[in-house]
Order: structure tokens, then C-alpha cells, then sequence
């Protein structure tokens, strides 16, 4: 039997900041916002708590490259649209069943999970580029 993490203040905030935003903020903005909390709070243990969080399966981290990785709260199914511009990541539902099926019927093997991330140019980016 795995043995269950217990719940720190620091952990406790950081995951509140994380399901209070749909953001999908860095390390370094969790950090930013969990001192507004928890003034003594380091960096390392804001990635230290992150790592924990990502472990028990309460958080999704999500890396496109770029050096940053950006984390999330939201476990719902859903997809991420990325801005190649300003890089801000945006959530957008699953309302077709048809991505899920093709993936489950075509896929080489058993899947336990997927990511689909669109890229392109958010509203914002394209209103200022008029």
C-alpha cells in the first residue's frame, strides 16, 4: 500500500492557486502568487510540491518546449490550444466523441490517456496583428 502524502499549507495553496486559475501558469507565477500566502515559501518548494501533486495525479503538467513547463488543475476531458505569438495556453471542450473513438480504434495498443493540442494565432493575437 502506496503511503499518502499528507497535506502541507505550502502544498494546500499551490493547488488552490492551480484550481483557481485556468491559466496554465509556470512554476515561476505559482511561486509569485503562493508568497502573496505564504511569504517564506521558496522556489524549490513550490517544484518540490508541484512534483508531489503531479505524483497523486491532482495536476497535469504540460511541456511544449519552450523551457517552461505550465500546469493545470482541471482533470476534465478537454483540449489545449497553444498561441505561437504570445504562447498562452487555452482550454477548449471535448464535445465530439469522434477524436476519442478514432484514437481508441486506431491505436496500436491500449490507451490510457491522450493530449491533443491545436497551434495557431489566439483572438487577442489576431486582433492586434489587423
Amino acid at each position: 500500500m502506496e503511503k499518502q502524502k499528507r497535506m502541507t499549507k505550502q502544498k494546500k495553496v499551490i493547488y488552490e492557486i492551480l484550481t483557481a486559475t485556468t491559466n496554465h501558469p509556470s512554476a515561476d507565477w505559482i511561486y509569485q502568487q503562493a508568497r502573496q500566502e505564504v511569504p517564506y515559501i521558496s522556489l524549490g518548494t513550490v517544484y518540490r510540491n508541484l512534483q508531489v501533486l503531479l505524483e497523486e495525479g491532482k495536476i497535469c503538467e504540460l511541456n511544449y518546449g519552450k523551457g517552461q513547463s505550465r500546469f493545470e488543475a482541471n482533470q476534465s476531458p478537454h483540449y489545449h490550444f497553444v498561441c505561437v505569438n504570445c504562447g498562452n495556453v487555452h482550454d477548449f471542450p471535448v464535445e465530439a466523441q469522434s477524436m476519442p473513438q478514432h484514437i481508441a480504434q486506431h491505436a496500436p495498443g491500449q490507451v490510457h490517456h491522450y493530449r491533443l493540442e491545436c497551434y495557431g494565432l489566439c483572438g487577442e493575437c489576431l486582433e492586434k496583428a489587423k
